[in-house]
């Protein structure tokens, strides 16, 4: 709910995009998708830089659109910068990328689909096509958690398409974020005679769930996301054995190889090309996250490349309130 209700708002509009790109997942999700777009009050979004929002885990585009209690959604928050001066306008494209797993970490994967193509391609054209923001030189992108591990990776992956990105508490240094929830995963498992299919369909028989079942929803949508199986159920397969939880090298190299921390120093060119590079995480990130951002800092550190490292007094939960900094920063160095 808005804390003051003298804000202009913005229209937000929708397109739904269709493309082969992400029909040919293994998950039964549909191939036409919403995208939500934030024009800012008095705008037609002409000749506007664009910005696109990449969820969370468990999150959509859409979803940042809704109603929210004791704070501001993302339309919301855009209106306030707006008028005070603080975000020069900008078009802001919210596509919704929820998979049957959860999430998206927005990687082309033959479980998942081909998510970064399809949204640096088919999403972005029908984007600017209808609005007539953005174009070379004039788009950002930003997320938190999986949508910050998103707007990493694609910085690395597509420096021809992005100029500016923001990654909030970004997934990375997979071996602190993501191997302490594997005896979890395997004690979950145990449950359902070992059997991913189970663990799946019983979790969408319902009629609730609880926290740790979505922790493990988490880890089998990564191991979809990083190291699929075509034969598999919905194409995931774990990186350690099920009795042991011993590694399985093999499987824990292909995941090693979406982790930023193993593609970035590669790719250094690419994000010296941006003309603005935002990374923050919470001090007491529960994921163990602010670890891999250390890293990350001193890495590009190293390498020459320009970019913003903030730390901040938080975890991992509810800190949207960042907006509130990285996003000028995009917005104003896509301007310059």
């Amino acid at each position: 709910m808005r804390k003051r209700h003298d804000i202009p708002a913005g229209t937000l509009h929708s397109l739904t995009v269709e493309s082969d790109l992400i029909a040919a997942n293994l998950l039964g999700d549909p191939a036409a998708r919403e995208t939500v777009v934030y024009v800012p009050h008095g705008h037609d979004g002409h000749d506007l830089p664009l910005l696109m929002d990449l969820a969370g885990f468990t999150g959509s585009g859409p979803g940042h659109v809704a109603w929210k209690n004791f704070g501001e959604n993302l339309p919301e928050r855009l209106d306030r910068l707006i008028l005070d001066g603080v975000l020069p306008p900008a078009v802001v494209a919210m596509p919704d990328a929820f998979t049957r797993l959860g999430g998206n970490q927005y990687i082309d994967s033959a479980a998942m689909g081909l998510w970064g193509q399809y949204l640096t391609g088919p999403v972005l054209a029908a984007v600017e096509a209808r609005f007539g923001c953005g174009g070379k030189g004039r788009r950002g992108v930003f997320g938190k958690s999986s949508g910050g591990y998103g707007a990493l990776v694609h910085a690395l992956l597509y420096p021809d398409v992005w100029s500016a990105a923001a990654c909030h508490s970004g997934d990375m240094a997979f071996e602190l974020c993501y191997l302490p929830d594997m005896p979890n995963v395997l004690r979950a498992l145990a449950r359902k005679d070992m059997s991913i299919e189970k663990f799946i369909t019983d979790f969408e028989a319902g009629p609730k769930f609880s926290g740790g079942d979505i922790h493990v929803l988490m880890s089998l949508a990564m191991a979809a996301s990083y190291d699929p199986d075509p034969d598999a159920f919905l194409g995931i397969r774990l990186p350690v054995d099920s009795a042991t939880c011993e590694l399985i090298e093999d499987r824990w190299s292909a995941w090693l190889a979406h982790d930023p921390l193993n593609l970035a120093p590669s790719r250094l060119d690419a994000l010296r090309s941006l003309k603005a590079l935002w990374i923050d995480c919470g001090r007491i990130d529960q994921y163990n996250l602010v670890y891999g951002a250390r890293r990350l800092t001193r890495l590009l550190t190293a390498g020459n490349v320009t970019h913003t490292y903030e730390e901040f007094d938080d975890n991992h939960s509810s800190i949207d309130y960042r907006l509130d900094h990285s996003l000028p920063a995009l917005v104003k160095a896509l301007n310059g």
